[in-house]
């Protein structure tokens, strides 16, 4: 039973494939393009999937999308006539509907081929059940809690619901036009960051605030009641002028989503080149606080409804990592899944187990240990790479390797690290990363100035042994994938602040040995050499998508100050 998910002509364009209930490969179309979250059609990530399965397309059982263009029929048309949209967005939305209806079509034409040769059924799931399956039914729980929470997708922002053995079963939603992802965005915008995915810059400057702006927000993000939310929308504009957007290849683009009204409570918006002042500060961190209030609330909400202490987080909002932190110490859930590409990507897994769960009625037997799901190349295929240039390179045995590279890391260079498949998700953790001492405080001066060229205030990320979590930071809960914000622990802060954030917190990657062995060995033979079981971890990029093939990690090398490369066990000195 092979079984093909798709996310198109939405952010984070992607493909999954699973064969008999186990994962084959997932991968996101922006690793192939170079082009980070791109939209469109995700034609070369179903020719990897379909690669690494080893079949053709004329194999495939069942072919999904992430997208149902008639889900909340109703709705839609009650806010075509209410609403009056702009020509140029309902054009948008019946192109989007169109294409996301005849996925059938879309795929042949793109392949070439005859739809009547292809045996497959083809189905549409509705978005946020696609990103309800993508938690659920990859969690190690029988039973659990579900929210998805993002933007917006099939005219849904939100739902909730639970997940029973193989089946999940949806308790309610909060449809369009109220959205606490698209008010994020709109803030996002404002305050100078408006390209698609800025939303974690946000996050990352909120901790240099105060949060004195809660009250003025809390007039258009208004907590009901029953502990749900609607958004005043005479704060926003998407509703029937800007909004529009840009799905149908490269980079997604979002017009304009904060109206004159908001303009008018917060003054003129912060352009994307002006100094970033304490008051877009205060700002970021209000929206923060905000959004916590909201989330917290839904989710004290889900657990009051079902009585499930088991919690399953998805869509974009769950990224959301500093909020993610918070949930085990303030309510009662006691255990907490967030499969690691949460946002929209995601929908292409979620699809695969939706059709064969919730579809075909299969009983479970995937649980998502790691984000490795992606391409990975043979040491013939890294050698013939390397030797496109005139580098010079050395070849060591996984135990010499780990003592070099550790050795490396402790005396101060920044490795690129290239090992097995990429991960699937918005995290590299530890296959396509670049790593470096966690102790020195000028680390993060460092890399920005020779390779990441990021923002001052965005911090980086430790990736510690799991089984060192609890002497580190606040909690032991694991986090392989980088979800969660902890707290380090004050006696702690000054031994790794390159990865201590202004707060005296971490968005930690736990390692295990079982799940990431060469990766643990590294940072093991670093915590024998300095008595710090920490590393700092960032993604091998440089302004663009993960790295995927050797080729772009040699290329990123050579760019940029990089000291060391690291691809399997083939190790490129300067």
């Amino acid at each position: 039973m092979n079984i093909l998910g798709i996310n198109a002509y939405h952010g984070g364009a992607s493909a999954c494939l699973i064969q008999d209930g186990e994962l084959i490969s997932a991968v996101e179309e922006e690793r192939f393009e170079r082009i980070k979250y791109w939209a469109g059609f995700p034609i070369n990530a179903i020719n990897h999937c379909l690669k690494e399965a080893k079949i053709s397309i004329y194999d495939v059982d069942h072919v999904g999308i992430s997208r149902d263009p008639n889900a909340n029929l109703i709705r839609k048309a009650r806010f075509a006539v209410q609403s009056r949209p702009s020509p140029k967005l309902l054009y948008d939305r019946l192109r989007n509907r169109r294409v996301v209806g005849n996925i059938s079509t879309v795929l042949c034409d793109y392949l070439q081929i005859n739809k009547r040769d292809l045996k497959a059924s083809f189905h549409n799931v509705e978005h946020h059940r696609a990103h309800m399956a993508s938690t659920f039914f990859v969690s190690p729980y029988e039973n659990a809690s579900i929210l998805s929470i993002d933007g917006m997708g099939d005219f849904t922002s939100t739902m909730w619901g639970r997940g029973l053995g193989n089946k999940i079963i949806v308790d309610d939603a909060i449809h369009f036009p109220h959205s606490l992802g698209i008010l994020y965005t709109a803030v996002s915008q404002w305050l100078g960051f408006s390209e698609y995915g800025d939303e974690g810059k946000v996050m990352g400057l909120a901790p240099y605030g105060s949060p004195r702006y809660v009250d003025k927000l809390l007039k258009i993000l208004l907590i009901q009641s029953d502990k749900t939310f609607l958004i005043d929308q005479s704060y926003l504009s998407y509703r029937a002028e800007g909004g529009t957007m840009t799905w149908y290849g490269g980079k997604p683009r979002i017009g304009k989503l904060f109206s004159d009204k908001f303009q008018k409570l917060f003054g003129d918006p912060r352009l994307s080149n002006q100094e970033i002042t304490s008051y877009h500060e205060d700002i970021a961190a209000s929206l923060q606080v905000v959004t916590e209030l909201a989330e917290m609330s839904l989710v004290k909400k889900l657990y009051e409804d079902t009585g499930i202490d088991k919690l399953c987080l998805s869509g974009g909002v769950a990224l959301n990592s500093v909020f993610n932190g918070k949930i085990l110490p303030e309510t009662e859930f006691n255990d907490i899944y967030i499969q690691p590409a949460a946002s929209d990507s995601g929908t292409a897994l979620g699809v695969c187990y939706y059709i064969y769960h919730q579809i075909l009625g299969y009983p479970r037997k995937y649980n998502m240990t790691n984000a490795y799901t992606g391409p990975s190349f043979s040491n013939s295929y890294v050698e013939s790479a390397l030797n496109k240039h005139t580098i010079h390179y050395s070849t060591y045995d996984s135990e010499s390797l780990v003592k070099e590279i550790s050795k490396s890391i402790a005396d101060g260079k920044v490795i690129g690290w290239f090992q097995g498949r990429m991960e699937w998700g918005p995290r590299a953790l530890g296959n396509r990363s670049i790593i470096a001492d966690s102790r020195n405080s000028k680390m993060r001066d460092i890399l920005n100035s020779r390779i990441k060229h990021r923002e001052k205030f965005r911090p980086f990320a430790p990736a510690i042994m799991d089984e060192h979590t609890g002497d580190y930071f606040d909690q032991s809960y694991p986090d392989p994938f980088m979800l969660k914000v902890y707290g380090v622990l004050p006696d702690k802060q000054e031994v790794i602040p390159a990865v201590t954030h202004v707060d005296g917190s971490g968005r930690l990657q736990t390692v295990a040995q079982q799940v990431s062995p060469l990766y643990w060995e590294l940072i093991n033979s670093f915590y024998e050499r300095t008595g710090v079981p920490v590393v700092l971890n960032t993604s091998f990029n440089e302004n663009e998508p993960i790295v995927c093939k050797p080729e772009e990690a040699i290329a990123c090398f050579l760019r940029t100050k990089m000291d060391v490369l690291v691809i399997g066990n083939y190790v490129v000195t300067r």
